[in-house]
């Protein structure tokens, strides 16, 4: 996941929503407060 961070903030965004079942929108939130 490292490596397509990096490369695409979309579709590691869209790649970690499934592969780490985010269940809400928070999810969502933490996560693009790491980018």
């Amino acid at each position: 996941l490292k490596a397509l961070k990096k490369m695409d903030s979309v579709a590691y965004l869209r790649f970690a929503s499934v592969y780490r079942t985010f269940e809400n929108a928070r999810d969502f939130e933490k996560e693009l407060k790491s980018l």
